[in-house]
């Protein structure tokens, strides 16, 4: 990208939310960190963090459900979609915003839904997980940032992950192969909570398992054919909740090279290059697709317009890989 669209592009991530400004500082412009821990604080208060806190219910909740919104029905999904507006989707938020784990409303948050939230599936404590592994891996994620003992859910991870490596929210209902979606989700969570807590071999070892679940297809091609698996996994959105596609899978693999120093693993370059290719003149990435159902509000433009998550997460995955690759 020349300079001065990279400039351009950078300017206009930063005229937004402190939830985008302050990733921007870090990853793209190396600021001290001072600098960015500063904007990052804003979080709280200011733009979306603060959106969220505004429509929190006073037993640390939204929208009255762990899951589900309260008296959401099966009619109501065929009609909207899945909902996104109950607590575990907007933890994934304040999680994504980098809402900072100290601070006075997460910590009172954590606390009343330990004491509050039950899951939809048989009232288990919220932060002792579920069933399905696509939750019980976001619920990692979201517990390990923000100091909440998620220690049972990640033994429980650890026994489901399949044979080939990765994990299947339809295990339960006798899959024995893992899918994409449900990895990414288990992957970024015990990521997170050996960054947090601290790792395990036994937890090390399910990690890399996942991991090479994703490098042996490419991160998007059916090992058995080398087909694409799933043109869904070529179009990218934003916010993902649950869905996996090549932005997220690269982000994460940028993350965890951050955390263990290891260099990109060769087999992401058919990805890189993909992502390089949906980079638009004005040097930004545009949203595919979104997907349907409830929401406190949207924090990008709209389908087919650029989206700054998208070219945030888009040009940090590029600037480290281009970094790693002079070495």
């Amino acid at each position: 990208m020349k300079i001065g669209m990279f400039n351009s592009t950078l300017e206009w991530l930063l005229m937004s939310d402190p939830a985008i400004r302050w990733q921007v500082m870090r990853d793209m412009q190396d600021a001290p960190e001072a600098i960015w821990r500063e904007e990052r604080s804003k979080v709280e208060t200011e733009g979306w963090g603060a959106k969220l806190f505004s429509s929190q219910d006073t037993d640390g909740q939204w929208a009255g459900g762990a899951f589900f919104p309260a008296g959401f029905t099966e009619k109501d999904w065929h009609k909207e979609g899945q909902p996104w507006t109950a607590t575990c989707f907007v933890l994934n938020q304040l999680r994504e915003f980098g809402l900072p784990p100290t601070c006075s409303c997460a910590r009172r948050t954590v606390d009343l839904i330990g004491r509050n939230s039950r899951w939809d599936h048989a009232q288990e404590p919220f932060w002792e997980g579920e069933t399905e592994e696509c939750i019980n891996g976001r619920t990692v994620a979201d517990g390990a940032y923000f100091g909440a003992d998620v220690s049972l859910i990640v033994t429980r991870l650890l026994s489901d992950q399949q044979g080939d490596g990765g994990w299947n929210c339809e295990r339960a209902n006798g899959s024995q192969v893992s899918s994409f979606d449900t990895t990414i989700n288990v992957l970024e969570g015990l990521l997170e909570y050996e960054r947090r807590v601290g790792s395990t071999p036994e937890i090390r070892t399910a990690r890399q398992n996942g991991e090479e679940y994703l490098l042996r297809r490419s991160l998007f091609r059916r090992l058995s054919t080398g087909e694409i698996a799933d043109e869904r996994f070529l179009r990218l959105t934003h916010p993902n909740r649950w869905r996996y596609d090549v932005l997220r899978a690269l982000d994460y693999f940028r993350d965890v090279s951050l955390f263990t120093q290891a260099d990109p693993d060769p087999r992401l370059a058919e990805a890189i290059d993909h992502i390089r290719s949906k980079q638009s003149a004005e040097g930004r990435w545009v949203l595919d697709w979104s997907a349907p159902g409830r929401t406190w509000f949207e924090t990008d433009e709209g389908v087919g317009k650029p989206s700054r998550w998208l070219t945030l997460r888009a040009l940090r995955v590029l600037r480290w890989w281009d970094a790693k690759a002079k070495r």
